[in-house]
């Protein structure tokens, strides 16, 4: 029996790469850059795999060939996925759960720390040979030891970083639907509404999942219910960021200093953030480490197979 099809829409790493050339009669494509003819490549393909830069709305679901069976995401997040377009054409979606929770979370707390101690200023600052030497008040930042950290989803991720933020004797509030159990709680401070949760944020992080339902959270309305001088990070979604309202209160002082990983529109971002200091910009590299992503491909080649099989994996997502 040939091996299944698969049509693969961004370089990645060479281990899976091999297993998909293995497993699969594999269509690389040799370039990290989104690709434009998707529907030419995925012709008689049984599955395809995308990453998040590539929108699989409604429209180009309707337009993938008939032999697409599976569409696997080099991600936790589908929501560049039209779901309920894939289920409408019988088409099955798998993500990569579990895997990446720890990298991403050492991103928000890198993001934390660098924006509340103003380290990519810093970094500036050596970099362009305008640093004089070592001054008193040079570069004072924000102590991140001891201070509330707010956690705005507490998935596993957010578990995590709220795990690696007790090393810094932080103390952990998290605003999300539900209430978590004590053995996952771990101490941390629920909150059902953003009046409870937002003036004790001396650090917010942003982990909730992207889509309509969170689309723009940290809007004007909720910034301004944060502590005067706070810290944001945003390690998650690009959209749950109004970017105006956040540009904004960086050059009012509102937030004191920002981090992002994410941005809307990416790799576009709003052209303010280049002009101000104190936030840090990072490319998307949340989930970038080698054993992050060697995971990430096995888990969503196996979750392709599985289904490809008939069978019924764990990272099914509909």
């Amino acid at each position: 029996m040939p091996k299944p099809v698969l049509f693969v829409t961004r370089r990645l790493p060479a281990s899976i790469e091999a297993q998909a050339q293995q497993d699969y009669q594999a269509r690389l494509t040799p370039s990290d850059v989104a690709i434009t003819d998707l529907l030419t490549q995925a012709e008689g393909a049984d599955a395809v795999l995308c990453c998040p830069g590539d929108t699989l709305d409604s429209k180009a679901i309707a337009a993938l060939p008939a032999s697409v069976k599976v569409i696997g995401t080099f991600s936790v997040g589908y929501d560049h996925i039209d779901i309920a377009a894939a289920k409408a054409r019988g088409i099955r979606v798998c993500n990569t759960p579990d895997v990446l929770s720890v990298a991403t979370a050492e991103c928000a707390m890198l993001l934390i720390l660098a924006a509340a101690r103003r380290a990519g200023e810093g970094e500036r600052l050596v970099r362009a040979g305008k640093w004089d030497g070592w001054a008193p008040t040079q570069l004072m930042g924000t102590q991140v030891s001891g201070r509330r950290l707010g956690i705005f989803g507490m998935g596993r991720i957010g578990r995590e970083i709220a795990r690696m933020a007790r090393g810094f004797g932080m103390e952990i509030h998290y605003r999300d639907m539900t209430r978590l159990p004590p053995d996952l709680e771990q101490g941390a401070i629920f909150h059902d509404n953003d009046d409870s949760f937002l003036p004790l944020c001396q650090v917010l992080s942003l982990n909730a999942p992207g889509g309509d339902g969170t689309r723009h959270w940290l809007n004007e309305a909720r910034i301004g219910k944060l502590p005067m001088g706070s810290v944001v990070v945003n390690a998650a979604r690009g959209t749950l960021v109004d970017d105006g309202a956040l540009i904004a209160a960086l050059r009012s002082g509102q937030i004191a200093a920002a981090g992002l990983d994410v941005y809307n529109g990416e790799p576009r971002l709003h052209a303010d953030y280049l002009t101000l200091e104190n936030v840090v910009l990072l490319p998307h590299l949340g989930s970038a480490t080698t054993e992050t992503r060697d995971a990430m491909g096995r888990i969503v080649l196996s979750g392709i197979g599985a289904i490809l099989a008939g069978e019924t994996p764990s990272n099914l997502v509909v």
